[in-house]
């Protein structure tokens, strides 16, 4: 047998409903009748029927607290209906075992869509005809189960739409749950529903935040952010626009995905910045501006995936941005009032070197510079000290002090705290071109020289964007693709005001790499740095699967720590993909986890073939280690720089570089064919890496930068 419930907000006509009974009796269904009219005055007539059971729904709210009366008077019909029967145990009973719902007037056409929703009703239809022909389809299937709809979807869409208005906070969230946002007729509903003509802004903007709050109760991320943007489309004011279209795209970058909606909540920020910028609101337009450059060069987009916008056309990217008026301001140049004063002649020149809390590449620099008869050193770590700190990182402030062309408190601060350091120096030589760097250069340095090591990291970042590299004399690139990358991003460093571009390699002491290697380390691949997605150690392991299938000795040594699951969902994904894939290969020993060490050349005597599988890099330091331990050096073709003037393959020898997973296994197969081969393949290595990159060569280029010797 079929069950069929019908639901009514108002007596239907009962000859005809008479006639429609015996139809549906006739092919063979079981009937009910719920109503929140008065049955009773009817009773006999349903009885006549035969329907197979009747039940008076709650026809008010007469016993229900004052909070919900007061706020079903501001709901509209069928709203009021579902309020009064949602709590109906019958009702939910008669619904569970239904397997077709009929709303027999439009007033009931919600609250059957609920319950076919939370009872997963699948034939839930408004009006007679398509409910008897939804019978049919129940029989012919031998079996509940197929889907249905509520056509007319008009009908329930004008109901929807009556009910956003001043629609309560709780009766919204009851309207947007997760079975109704699981459905797609109800994110469809929805998604219609925020963006109907005649919506207060305010109503609008909490109803599609109830909407999106639903949707990724469902699951749905991207239908959440899409109703967000939906909404905001309809929305005048710049400052709300600009909100809601955020909260959209914050939905999506919280999952790890790529926003359908960036451009737009990026231009809308901007729009609202000028707009602030125009009205003389210098703190409301750093705010809008701080959050589009955030938005603009969010982690999840750059770092934390595979690929990057910036990989297919950086200044493409970036030109959106230097549209607006606010961007226009901040690349201006603000310049020095003084050039900076030569290198002392009579004594030894003052040195400070600064960065903050990231030493990682300056501890030869400190020690060579420490000891040096000509250089008075001092060391300043900013994040040492938490005034320093505050104003290191505070781009918001930075932001608004460039819009009020320095007038504001915060320049005041920095001067107060950095002038004393700059009146001692005579060369400010600050690593990272991150934060501090735009803090530093919202105040004139004097006479005192400002040197900026720029890695690779901060090319996808925003603080290039709020530097003012008109008071940097010197800035520092660590390789000739970073360089590329850099100025094609960042219009002051294209213009008479740039600072002088320098290439020096990372200060690496790499002759106590060279150490001997076991006979059996030649089957070894290495890679060093785990750590991030960009290293895509996935591709390490693809390597290892290609040459394995000619000799199974071939092992995978991974050095360093794993991925932090914490920096973002992207990152998550990544590490528990990986985690799945190598899972295996080491409870076999074929994949090796080594971990963190404080003593990579130790860990390198075991490693005869070093890898580097990142998409992207500054200069491999783990790579250059490697080669500098006699291991064979395997770097791919990084997919983000690959095909440019300035990539991998003009920074390493040739040979080195490879462009696919089978053209390194080819690599790592012939030069590790015989144990003379292989030995040979890695003195040459080393002998490169240690002419190059070693300490005692790059040394000389920070002697010719910082005291004007060789």
């Amino acid at each position: 047998m079929t069950n069929v419930l019908f639901i009514a907000s108002v007596r239907p006509q009962l000859g005809v409903f008479a006639d429609s009974v015996r139809k549906f009796r006739a092919a063979g269904a079981t009937t009910y009748l719920a109503g929140t009219f008065p049955l009773e005055p009817v009773a006999e007539e349903l009885a006549a029927m035969e329907l197979d059971g009747t039940h008076q729904l709650p026809r008010n709210l007469n016993f229900r607290s004052t909070a919900l009366r007061r706020k079903a008077r501001m709901a509209p019909g069928g709203m009021k209906v579902w309020m009064q029967a949602e709590r109906d145990g019958v009702l939910r009973r008669l619904a569970r075992k239904a397997d077709v719902l009929v709303a027999l007037d439009a007033g009931a056409v919600y609250t059957v869509w609920r319950l076919s929703q939370y009872y997963r009703v699948e034939e839930a239809h408004f009006g007679l005809a398509p409910a008897l022909k939804a019978v049919d389809r129940v029989k012919a299937k031998g079996t509940t189960g197929g889907r249905g709809v509520l056509p007319p979807m008009d009908v329930v869409k004008q109901n929807v739409r009556r009910s956003v208005d001043g629609l309560p906070a709780t009766v919204m969230r009851h309207a947007t749950a997760r079975p109704v946002m699981r459905s797609t007729v109800g994110a469809r509903m929805w998604r219609t529903a925020v963006t109907a003509p005649g919506v207060p802004p305010k109503v609008r903007i909490a109803t599609s935040r109830y909407v999106a709050e639903g949707m990724q109760w469902a699951g749905r991320t991207s239908g959440a952010a899409l109703a967000l943007a939906a909404a905001a489309s309809k929305i005048p004011d710049l400052g709300l626009k600009a909100q809601l279209l955020d909260e959209a795209v914050m939905k999506e970058l919280g999952k790890g995905l790529n926003p359908r909606d960036l451009d737009k909540a990026v231009a809308a920020q901007l729009a609202h910045a000028d707009a602030q910028f125009a009205g003389g609101d210098h703190e409301k337009a750093s705010f809008a501006l701080d959050r589009a450059l955030f938005l603009h060069f969010h982690r999840v987009l750059h770092i934390d995936q595979l690929s990057s916008p910036l990989a297919k056309d950086a200044q493409g990217f970036v030109e959106p941005l230097y549209r607006s008026k606010v961007m226009d301001v901040m690349k201006r140049p603000q310049g020095r009032r003084t050039p900076a004063a030569p290198a002392p002649k009579d004594r030894p020149l003052r040195l400070l070197v600064t960065t903050s809390a990231n030493d990682n590449f300056l501890h030869h620099i400190l020690d060579r510079y420490g000891n040096h008869e000509g250089v008075e050193l001092r060391y300043l770590d900013l994040a040492a000290q938490k005034a320093l700190k505050r104003i290191a990182w505070a781009g918001r402030r930075v932001l608004e002090d460039r819009l009020a062309g320095g007038t504001s408190t915060y320049q005041e601060e920095v001067e107060r705290l950095m002038r004393p350091y700059l009146d001692w120096a005579d060369t400010v030589f600050l690593d990272w071109s991150v934060g501090p760097a735009a803090m530093l250069t919202t105040i004139d340095p004097g006479d005192t020289r400002i040197v900026v090591r720029l890695h690779s990291y901060e090319a996808f970042t925003r603080w290039p964007h709020m530097t003012d590299f008109s008071r940097v004399d010197d800035l520092i690139y660590v390789a000739p693709h970073v360089k590329d990358l850099v100025e094609s991003l960042v219009p002051m460093l294209r213009g008479d005001s740039a600072p002088r571009a320098h290439l020096i390699d990372n200060a690496m002491d790499l002759s106590g790499f060279a150490r001997p290697k076991p006979a059996d380390a030649r089957f070894n691949l290495g890679l060093v740095g785990i750590s991030q997605v960009a290293k895509d150690p996935m591709w390490a392991v693809d390597v290892l699967r290609r040459v394995r299938e000619h000799d199974e000795r071939y092992r995978l040594l991974l050095v360093g720590g794993d991925m932090n699951p914490k920096t973002s969902r992207a990152t998550r994904d990544y590490r528990r993909q990986f985690d799945k894939e190598i899972a295996p290969l080491i409870e076999q020993g074929i994949v090796l986890k080594l971990g963190p060490t404080d003593d990579v050349p130790s860990a390198l005597t075991d490693i005869g073939v070093i890898l580097s599988s990142s998409v992207r890099e500054g200069c491999h330091v783990g790579l250059m280690e490697g080669a500098a331990s006699a291991a064979v050096p395997v770097a791919r073709d990084w997919p983000f720089y690959a095909g440019k003037p300035n990539s991998a393959r003009t920074l390493y020898p040739e040979g080195w570089v490879v462009g696919s997973t089978e053209e390194a296994a080819k690599r790592i197969l012939e030069t590790t064919a015989t144990e003379q081969a292989w030995q040979d393949a890695g003195k040459l290595a080393s002998e490169y890496a240690l002419s190059t990159w070693d300490w005692p060569v790059v040394s000389k280029a920070f002697d010719k930068l910082f005291l004007g010797e060789g």
